[in-house]
């Protein structure tokens, strides 16, 4: 059995293995992004962000925003551009060290915080903050419902999240052909960026074991989180989805 199959055997494996992935990808994660998403990526991010802002502008108060497996920075920095202060939490050293990297360049930006962090165990007291972001995040924790309960013990009452992932087709064929697309275009990059074909072919073995969007909302409804929904993207191949404390 690979270990790619076996990461999948139990919550502290796949812990384990997305660990390692993340460290071996971190300096080419944003080029990896834009190849596989044809650049749809950006768009997508910015489509998050605008509905961010929706949220947050209604806000009498300064809001306090977490983005979660915050990656390189990207979604955090956008955030920045209209004047929002976001804390960026990723459970990889390396993606923090290259988001705090950013930060620094952008001197014309609000600076964000980048920390090291687990969002199984977030190291925030209850009702922190006003909204948590989450950018190809659930899809990767160990326990999808743990995390769903650590978002919401850390948001504020009518506070929200919104997550952007990949999403599974109901279709079969089109399933068939997305996951068959990921796979293939996975182990060429893997193999030529890594040595390794099964470093990104993780993605559509991650997705056969991810509830998709609508699994994704039906969990946050079991967890008490009102005004759940999600947005497709990409004729459903990407969703937002989205839920409120």
């Amino acid at each position: 059995m690979t270990r790619l199959h076996s990461a999948f055997n139990s919550p502290e494996t796949k812990r384990r293995y997305v660990r390692r992935l993340f460290s071996t990808i971190a300096d080419r994660y944003d080029i990896v992004t834009v190849v596989l998403s044809y650049g749809f990526d950006r768009r997508w991010k910015r489509l998050l962000v605008e509905e961010a802002m929706r949220i947050v502008d209604f806000l009498p108060h300064t809001p306090k925003v977490l983005d979660l497996a915050c990656g390189t920075g990207d979604i955090a920095l956008r955030l920045s551009d209209y004047g929002i202060k976001v804390v960026g939490l990723d459970i990889t050293p390396r993606m923090v060290e290259i988001a705090t990297q950013k930060t620094r360049q952008a001197s014309d930006s609000i600076a964000s915080a980048f920390v090291v962090g687990d969002m199984m165990e977030l190291p925030y007291p209850d009702d922190s903050f006003d909204l948590v972001t989450v950018g190809y995040g659930f899809r990767n924790v160990p326990v999808l419902d743990d995390a769903l309960r650590e978002v919401y013990r850390v948001l504020r009452p009518g506070g929200s999240v919104l997550s952007l992932d990949f999403n599974r087709p109901t279709n079969m064929v089109v399933s068939a052909v997305y996951l068959g697309y990921l796979t293939a275009v996975g182990a060429l990059l893997g193999a030529v960026l890594h040595g390794d074909p099964d470093t990104y072919r993780y993605i559509p073995a991650s997705l056969r074991h991810y509830p998709g969007a609508a699994g994704v909302s039906t969990l946050m409804r079991e967890l008490t989180f009102s005004g759940v929904h999600y947005t497709p993207l990409l004729g459903g191949l990407m969703a937002i989805n989205r839920g409120r404390k």
